[in-house]
């Protein structure tokens, strides 16, 4: 069951020139940042209220990001993130439902969370995501 959105991912080219703002513009502190081997990324997470904001920066020309921002240069907002206590069945609905899915099964992510992500094609634009602590 989906419990709450759990973050924004947001597509940066450079976490070092986009941590400073968030910091400095927004006043929104930056918790910690970890580099994603799986989905070939280096992540910056910030909270803001029971939401974070994730600033993905690609680590490889070939990665989801990288492809990303080759056709938004300016980076923008990537994903839509839902908590779940039950990504299987979620992906399962989904399945279901007749969504196309990125993932079959979850995959590791940031933040020691499983992830799964539905395609944008079956969910109308948007890049959604399933995520939850690994067990």
């Amino acid at each position: 069951m989906l419990q709450r959105i759990d973050h924004l991912g947001i597509a940066v080219k450079s976490l070092a020139e986009a941590i400073p703002y968030y910091e400095k513009a927004l006043g929104l502190k930056c918790e910690h940042v970890e580099e994603v081997p799986s989905q070939k990324v280096r992540t910056a997470f910030f909270p803001c209220g029971e939401v974070h904001l994730e600033l993905l920066e690609p680590t490889d020309p070939e990665s989801p990001i990288a492809k990303y921002l080759e056709k938004n240069p300016s980076g923008g907002i990537h994903h839509i993130a839902f908590a779940t206590d039950g990504i299987e069945a979620q992906l399962q609905q989904a399945r279901d439902a007749g969504v196309r899915l990125v993932h079959e099964v979850p995959v590791d992510g940031a933040g020691g969370k499983q992830v799964a992500f539905l395609h944008p094609k079956s969910t109308f634009g948007v890049l959604t995501e399933f995520c939850m602590p690994k067990p």
